[in-house]
């Protein structure tokens, strides 16, 4: 399932992301390096003033807590730095310097121009399928308005920003002077990423939207549907790796010598910050995918450095990226060049034949984690996702009713007919919190009370199982490793759904 980004994401520092302080090493007092006070800034990178009138759509400063601006006196010098955090980066990363990178102070206003720009039509549309299939698997409640709280989310959470367009990165005039630094090394590592593959052309790369195409993805093309994710992933990995690697420096620690403080950043970054109040207080889907870049991409970096130094976590990845979730979420599978067959796919447009697609994606790893954390718990979800093989969805309206609930077909592959079954039982669970009324056709007190036990080890579901709701039909039906999910389909499409797609399991 497409990641929701109305802009290129990859180019954002999250405040979440960078202004958590590092825990210090063996209980030092951290200090940052010190700029060149000997490097001036060239007449093209003088210091821009940012405007100051305030626009309908700016967040105000909070009143408790008055917003303070750096001066120009501190913005000069610490644009001394940047030349300094660039080498820096460079030396660390093995990606070489190509050119000098601009540099400017935004303010606020700025920030959410860039972001406004950066909405286009074909996004917003891609968004608001995505919103509407969400729901449909209810990862988002029903009255959840998902592109307003994904601007005030990235407004609030937006710690500077590297443009590849004007090749120019933006620091924020309101973020405090003694954490711009770790930005600027976030930040730096994108143009040096940008001078090396040119960004904005290899991210383009994973950008193909299967809801827009005309023609029935093959196999490949749903196994290469999270491309764009898993290259954001890379990139915003890249970008953490080297933020840490520059704190951690001043004490002589390492990225790859500091699991434990690694780990603990994660951590409490994952969580947010204290101020981060429209970030906590969304849903799992969105918090999980906004931050998936960043957590999952820096375990990733990381594990690639400590298999083979530098050049394999930066250059080399750069080269040859992966293109699943699950070489994101497992780097051994990516590092041990894990080759699963894509899985088979039945003929959408003779199948769905009476209605009218509206999207179809990818469930890769990824979303099959963050669904199974929100109906059995985190601890089931990191169990189970692991044995995840393929998955896909087909959204669609029926042709004589286009105002009917959505239809949706969802097959999945397990590494194990008991994860199939496993994986099928959740989801079954899923029903009752989803719909208003969800009553399983012959269902006995037996299999009701099995639906309640626990996360730690949820029951199987084997078979075939039939649910009726307000929405219409639902059906789950487990065989072997593939689970058949459809929901507000007829009789005739589903069951010609559970015809071919079982026949090219067992054949596959």
């Amino acid at each position: 399932m497409k990641k929701l980004v109305l802009f290129p994401a990859w180019s954002i520092a999250l405040a979440i992301y960078c202004l958590v302080g590092t825990p210090s090493a063996a209980g030092q007092n951290q200090s940052q390096p010190q700029p060149d006070k000997s490097v001036r800034p060239t007449q093209d990178q003088k210091v821009e003033s940012p405007g100051t009138k305030q626009t309908p759509t700016s967040p105000a400063p909070s009143a408790e807590k008055p917003e303070v601006k750096i001066t120009p006196h501190e913005a000069e010098e610490l644009f001394h730095s940047v030349d300094e955090i660039l080498a820096f980066d460079s030396k660390h990363s093995g990606l070489p310097i190509k050119k000098e990178v601009k540099r400017r102070l935004t303010s606020r206003d700025e920030v959410v121009a860039y972001l406004t720009n950066h909405m286009k039509d074909e996004d917003v549309k891609r968004l608001q399928r995505s919103e509407l299939v969400l729901k449909k698997f209810g990862l988002l409640p029903q009255d959840f308005d998902l592109e307003k709280l994904l601007v005030s989310l990235l407004r609030e959470q937006v710690a500077g920003y590297y443009d590849p367009k004007t090749k120019t990165v933006n620091l924020l005039d309101w973020v405090p002077m003694d954490q711009q630094e770790p930005v600027m090394a976030h930040e730096l590592t994108h143009a040096l990423q940008d001078q090396t593959i040119n960004l904005n052309r290899w991210m383009k790369k994973g950008e193909k939207d299967l809801g827009e195409t005309r023609k029935d993805p093959t196999p490949a093309d749903i196994e290469n549907d999270e491309m764009d994710d898993t290259r954001e992933a890379v990139v915003e990995g890249q970008a953490e790796a080297m933020m840490l690697e520059y704190e951690l420096a001043p004490v002589g620690r390492s990225i790859v010598d500091s699991p434990d403080l690694v780990e603990t950043m994660e951590s409490q970054m994952s969580n947010g910050t204290d101020d981060s109040t429209v970030f906590k207080d969304a849903p799992i889907f969105l918090r999980e995918s906004l931050t998936f870049p960043y957590s999952y991409g820096l375990k990733f970096v990381v594990a690639l450095l400590e298999k083979g130094g530098k050049q394999k976590a930066f250059a080399d990845v750069l080269e040859n990226p992966p293109h699943t979730t699950r070489q994101i979420m497992q780097p051994g599978t990516y590092l041990a060049g894990e080759k699963i067959e894509p899985m088979p796919v039945p003929e959408f447009k003779r199948d769905f034949k009476d209605y009218v697609k509206f999207d179809i994606g990818a469930m890769g790893e990824f979303d099959v984690a963050v669904l199974i954390e929100q109906y059995a718990g985190k601890k089931a979800s990191d169990r189970l996702y692991p044995d995840w093989r393929g998955g896909y969805y087909y959204a669609a309206r029926p042709k004589k009713d286009l105002n009917a609930p959505l239809g949706l077909l969802y097959a999945s592959r397990w590494s194990t007919g008991e994860k199939a079954s496993e994986f099928a039982r959740i989801y079954a669970q899923s029903l009752a919190k989803r719909y208003k009324k969800a009553e399983e056709v012959g269902a006995t007190s037996e299999i009701r009370a099995a639906a309640e036990e626990s996360e730690s080890k949820p029951p199987a579901l084997h078979g075939r199982h039939v649910w009726t709701t307000e929405e219409g039909t639902v059906v789950i039906e487990e065989q072997g490793d593939t689970v058949f999910i459809s929901e507000s389909l007829d009789l005739a499409t589903t069951e010609a759904l559970e015809h071919e797609i079982f026949a090219a399991a067992k054949r596959d």
